[in-house]
């Protein structure tokens, strides 16, 4: 690669010093055109900037080289470290789409087992109202039954004191005096027995 550089610039100089040498043989033909001097002049001028040209090429060609190579390996280094971070931003959202896909997944599983639990919650009110409803059917019929006894009993009560109070007034109707002695005598004589 040296060689070639240095080929090519061999060929450019080369080049303008037959450039430079046919103007002045052009100059120095004497049909009053440009004074030979002047072309003198220009044939310096243009050797010492060639000159100074190829002096810089030769001496700025590795740092140039250099810097170009660095900023080459910069932006492949950039475009290395884009590439990555692009995979990891692919990789990333696949997975926040297979995880969006799953969500529709699990809300439908939430949902249902919500139901469920639901349903089994359903199951067991009714149940237990059920059972709460038997309850209070037999409390009441055991009230019913309670209040029933002691009606009875209260309705016996008094038709006992009624049937007393009948039995009382049919006997001070119909008992005589000679009927109560009677009774009198009649009752002292078990008690006489008995002592």
């Amino acid at each position: 690669m040296k060689t070639k550089n240095r080929s090519k610039i061999s060929s450019v100089l080369i080049g303008v010093a037959l450039v430079l040498c046919a103007s002045l043989a052009h100059a120095s033909g004497g049909e009053g055109g440009i004074p030979a001097h002047k072309w003198w002049d220009l044939l310096w001028r243009t050797l010492n900037f060639a000159g100074l040209l190829a002096i810089l090429i030769l001496t700025l060609k590795k740092p140039i080289a250099s810097a170009l190579h660095g900023r080459r390996q910069a932006i492949v280094e950039k475009f290395d470290d884009l590439e990555a971070q692009k995979s990891e931003a692919e990789r990333i959202y696949k997975e926040y789409e297979a995880k969006l896909a799953k969500i529709d997944d699990e809300v439908q599983a939430i949902i249902s087992s919500a139901v469920k639990q639901g349903e089994t919650e359903k199951v067991r009110i009714i149940e237990d109202a059920n059972r709460a409803a038997g309850d209070i059917q037999r409390q009441a019929e055991m009230a019913i039954q309670h209040e029933l006894s002691e009606a009875k009993l209260t309705l016996r009560g008094e038709i006992a004191e009624q049937a007393v109070q009948m039995a009382e007034d049919l006997i001070k109707q119909n008992l005589q005096e000679a009927d109560q002695t009677k009774m009198v005598e009649d009752y002292l004589e078990k008690v006489g027995a008995i002592q």
